[in-house]
């Protein structure tokens, strides 16, 4: 038996690449985003009772990674890209259906619109379905993951001066903290784990329509040495 889906609305967001989003959720407060709905779900009635929730789940589609055939075993970047573990085992992006979800806050309500942040959501994204979240049933004190036990260690992220001047100017005509964004998500070392960086070597993503490129000075320390606009 198949089952067909289709999206509520789209992920209007701050990451305009794969590259540099967190790997999980709630990682970068600064990364902020919309989810604007698609009809029938555009209409007030949709979003009554949300005004009294601080965070909700957004189930979505990995519309970039989508793959013909599935996979058994995935290498996430958490153990380093090298280990390999069951699919089932982890929240890496090769789903059999390619279906993610994650807890976001919800900072704004609007008939048709969502205002979000703390996410980890490509722009364009897909969304098929949105859900309140529960603190008393969704948050388990006692819950472990021997993987992936504590959140990982950040990176120190330092500036050079006309990197940092710049990103105040484009922070001030986007209204959006882009330092603070730029920030948190260097600082949770985007670099695929098997490689490793040398001084020589720069980066490169873009969040909003702002390009940002860096370089490693050592494993735990960035500087951001370029932005500008995309």
């Amino acid at each position: 038996m198949s089952y067909e889906v289709k999206p509520v609305g789209y992920v209007r967001s701050c990451f305009k690449e794969k590259f540099a989003i967190p790997r999980q959720p709630l990682l970068a407060p600064a990364a902020q985003g919309c989810i604007e709905l698609l009809a029938p779900f555009d209409q007030p009635e949709t979003v009554i009772g949300l005004e009294g929730i601080s965070h909700i789940w957004v189930i979505f589609i990995f519309h970039k990674t989508l793959e013909s055939a599935p996979r058994l075993k995935v290498r996430p970047p958490r153990l380093g890209g090298n280990k390999s573990i069951g699919v089932f085992a982890s929240r890496a992006t090769h789903r059999a259906n390619g279906i993610g979800q994650s807890a976001v806050r919800l900072d704004r309500v609007e008939a048709g619109r969502l205002w979000i942040s703390g996410i980890d959501l490509l722009d364009g994204t897909p969304v098929l379905d949105i859900k309140p979240y529960v603190p008393y049933a969704d948050s388990l004190p006692d819950a472990h993951n021997a993987l992936a036990e504590h959140a990982p260690k950040l990176l120190a992220v330092s500036w050079q001066q006309p990197a940092f001047l710049l990103a105040q100017e484009h922070a001030q005509r986007l209204q959006q903290p882009v330092i603070e964004l730029i920030e948190q998500c260097l600082a949770q070392d985007p670099r695929p784990a098997y490689q490793q960086p040398t001084a020589e070597r720069i980066y490169g993503v873009q969040f909003w329509d702002v390009q940002v490129r860096w370089r490693y000075l050592t494993l735990e320390q960035i500087e951001v040495v370029e932005v500008c606009l995309a």
